[in-house]
């Protein structure tokens, strides 16, 4: 194993160092965070032959440059439909290669998704926070946020493999998301809710790491709001007091005062996140019940697919 030295030329908002998350720790007080698209993060990671929660760099619709200053270091990229220029030739994501000396590699997006991540065989050197890479985008604590000038090391090794892999029909953007109604729908009359399931929904441009607004109609609560702030969970849709509704995402905060009316299925947050600003959603009422099958049936699936990135 030997390092390979990158120095950053460009990096757009919200490009980071990520792994797996923080989890255990929203009880003090600190979000998980962790990447928006988990499976893409674990594809680009299990595709190289590392453990599926490696540091791995989140990269957003404003796209990265690397260049490698010495060494080599087999890369892959998985999520979205990303555009890579490498070694004069260009080439989508969900791809496996190797950065040499002298070499540059360009991340831009292409026509679909929002996010993709960037893998590399071996370790990227990080710095750590409570334990874990994660970078929490508000206090940049974790690895943190990249910007062009920095230089970054990973201990790393060429690919055993290179060349494309597949990309899961459930990584492309989902529109119709699955959610339980609830916890806090008593603060909305039937019709509100009835609005709610049937109305188009567009995400808009007012998104970050913590959450995406909505555009749609207004869904205001229909009662005083008087309920306490509680602990809130990724894919919680939360209603603000003037009925603009937002959907939580990795770094949110671990507490809400703002009634949920409905909590999207976490299966279907990786493949919500790669829709892109005026795309418009639309949001399916399953019971409790419902939701444990569809999950329990996702998971295999996801777990199928993963098994075919780790054989040689």
């Amino acid at each position: 194993m030997t390092d390979a030295v990158l120095e950053v030329l460009f990096a757009g908002p919200h490009v980071s160092v990520q792994d797996a998350g923080r989890p255990g720790l929203m009880r003090f007080g600190v979000p998980a965070s962790g990447p928006l698209d988990r499976q893409a993060f674990a594809a680009a990671n299990l595709a190289l032959g590392n453990p599926p929660d490696a540091p791995a760099i989140e990269v957003s619709l404003g796209g990265l440059v690397l260049t490698c200053r010495s060494g080599e270091v087999g890369f892959a990229v998985a999520g979205g439909g990303f555009i890579l220029d490498h070694a004069a030739q260009k080439r989508g994501s969900w791809t496996i290669a190797t950065l040499r000396a002298g070499e540059k590699l360009a991340i831009r997006p292409g026509h679909w998704g929002s996010w993709c991540y960037l893998a590399f065989a071996g370790a990227l050197q990080s710095p750590l926070w409570l334990g874990h890479a994660a970078t929490h985008a508000l206090s940049g604590f974790g690895g943190g946020r990249l910007a062009a000038g920095q230089v970054w090391t990973v201990a790393g090794t060429r690919a055993t493999r290179e060349g494309a892999f597949p990309c899961p029909v459930f990584a492309r953007p989902r529109h119709d998301l699955r959610v339980t109604i609830g916890p806090q729908d008593r603060f909305f009359t039937p019709g509100t809710i009835d609005t709610f399931l049937h109305a188009p929904w567009r995400i808009t441009e007012a998104w970050d790491r913590m959450g995406v607004r909505l555009a749609g109609p207004q869904i205001a609560p229909e009662a005083a709001l008087d309920m306490l702030s509680e602990p809130i969970l990724r894919g919680s849709v939360q209603v603000a007091g003037d009925g603009v509704a937002s959907v939580l995402l990795a770094d949110h905060q671990t507490t809400g005062g703002y009634p949920k009316i409905a909590t999207v299925l976490d299966c279907d947050l990786d493949a919500m996140v790669q829709l892109r600003p005026r795309d418009l959603l639309r949001f399916t009422a399953v019971s409790p019940a419902e939701a444990v099958q569809i999950a329990r049936a996702e998971a295999g699936r996801r777990h199928r697919y993963r098994e075919t990135l780790t054989r040689p």
